[in-house]
């Protein structure tokens, strides 16, 4: 007879053995779905055979539509092109938004937005050696840019006022600026009225230093654990902040005659996760929206459920292994990878690879743990149902647009089945 000691171990043996049958993976994955082989197909079209950024512009411009629906007239817009890097991608937008207002993060880029119609927001405090430089280079004859009334420079702490009030006297500059302050977000700004009382009396030192407004960015809101009223409160503690700091700077400059605004103030919050959140109703009265335009994945947020992915990367098959291996010496690895899960049974390596985005189609494509990553030839494995062939097409849908649209020269514009045109990005420079 068998013992019950015995039995009891038989027993367990037999549901560890279950648990890991049920552990095993199943096989995933389809061939293109008919919106992703539309986009393949033109890409073969137009002879396209290297890694590109492709926008569809019907999802664009429907977003473009959607977003100002939604604002509905209550605070004005500011592009955030550091999301938006090209200036053909900013004019179809604008076309729709209506609104010059840009945020800048970059002095090539802000050189390059300098134009008439424009309204310049710094979106980052720039080192004063940067400041400088942008007015050594900066030509208004040719652009009908003016500095004095078009450009905000953002200031974050009295130190950098102060240089800031230094460049304004040494080159006899008339400054706009707006002073970054801390909502919660906790990435620096002001967090206090002793701070800001010290940068007010620093700005009414010195006639040439005009107080344009304030920037409070509240990211964190939409990226905290959504525990109940977590959000909510974290959005509430923003706005009161954000509504006591500019009151206090108000108060403290009504009665100045030669630091009266003589335009009118930005009170800029937001970004494209939290926008929705600002009606209007507080002292904030503009937004910043870039990349929910495009909606990279880090965007797939409950705010912006209403808008679709309209960036991907296209990119050619290279070589496809029907049976997945590692390299020399450890082929038992691949042996194992594929015994236990099907999802690797075949190699597929792509032109390119190692970006900031992730495979979205065929579905069931995924990276290789085991092999690792390659910028030159990304391996990639799949069951097999994908049905991918060398020269086929693999489309990648980027995490964020600030970063990846600028890593691949020219971006293709798909509408209607084909590859309309070519847009120029701007150049891959910090």
């Amino acid at each position: 007879m068998i013992s019950t000691k015995r039995r009891k171990f038989l027993a367990l043996a037999g549901l560890g053995v279950a648990g890991a049958i049920a552990l095993k993976p199943g096989m995933k994955g389809a061939p293109h779905t008919a919106y992703f082989a539309g986009i393949a197909q033109a890409m073969k079209n137009a002879g396209i055979a290297t890694p590109t950024m492709i926008i569809d512009r019907e999802r664009l411009r429907q977003n473009a539509s959607n977003i100002m629906q939604n604002i509905g007239g209550k605070v004005a817009q500011r592009l955030v092109v550091k999301s938006l890097p090209s200036h053909a991608l900013i004019k179809e937008i604008t076309g729709i938004t209506g609104s010059q207002r840009m945020m800048l993060f970059s002095l090539p880029q802000l050189l390059s937005m300098t134009k008439a119609d424009t309204d310049i927001l710094l979106g980052k405090p720039m080192p004063i050696a940067a400041a400088a430089q942008f007015y050594r280079q900066h030509d208004v004859a040719s652009s009908g840019f003016r500095p004095d009334q078009q450009l905000q420079w953002l200031v974050d702490t009295p130190e950098r006022l102060s240089q800031y009030r230094e460049l304004a006297r040494q080159q006899n500059l008339n400054l706009l600026l707006n002073f970054e302050i801390d909502v919660g977000l906790h990435r620096g700004g002001i967090n206090h009225t002793d701070t800001l009382q010290q940068m007010l009396a620093i700005l009414q030192s010195d006639p040439r230093l005009q107080f344009a407004g304030m920037m409070g960015y509240d990211a964190h809101v939409a990226k905290i654990p959504d525990l109940p009223g977590l959000q909510k409160a974290a959005h509430e503690h923003a706005h009161q902040t954000y509504t006591s700091l500019a009151q206090y700077a108000l108060n403290a400059l009504k009665n100045s005659t030669s630091h009266a605004p003589k335009r009118p103030l930005t009170f800029n919050a937001a970004g494209s996760p939290t926008y929705r959140l600002y009606d209007g109703s507080g002292i904030e009265n503009e937004v910043s929206i870039g990349s929910a335009f495009v909606k990279a994945s880090d965007f797939d947020l409950p705010g912006l459920a209403d808008l679709q992915a309209a960036a991907f990367i296209a990119t050619p098959v290279l070589k496809v292994s029907d049976q997945f291996q590692m390299p020399y010496g450890v082929e038992w690895l691949g042996d194992a990878a594929r015994a236990w899960d099907v999802n690797q049974q075949r190699g597929i390596f792509i032109y390119g690879g190692n970006w900031l985005a992730d495979p979205v189609s065929p579905e069931g494509l995924n990276a290789s743990g085991l092999y690792g990553t390659s910028s030159n030839q990304q391996l990639l494995v799949e069951s097999g149902r994908q049905g991918l062939k060398v020269d086929d097409v693999v489309i990648f849908r980027p995490r964020q647009s600030e970063a990846v649209l600028l890593q691949f020269g020219d971006i293709a514009v798909y509408d209607a089945g084909k590859i309309i045109d070519m847009w120029p990005a701007f150049p891959a420079t910090a």
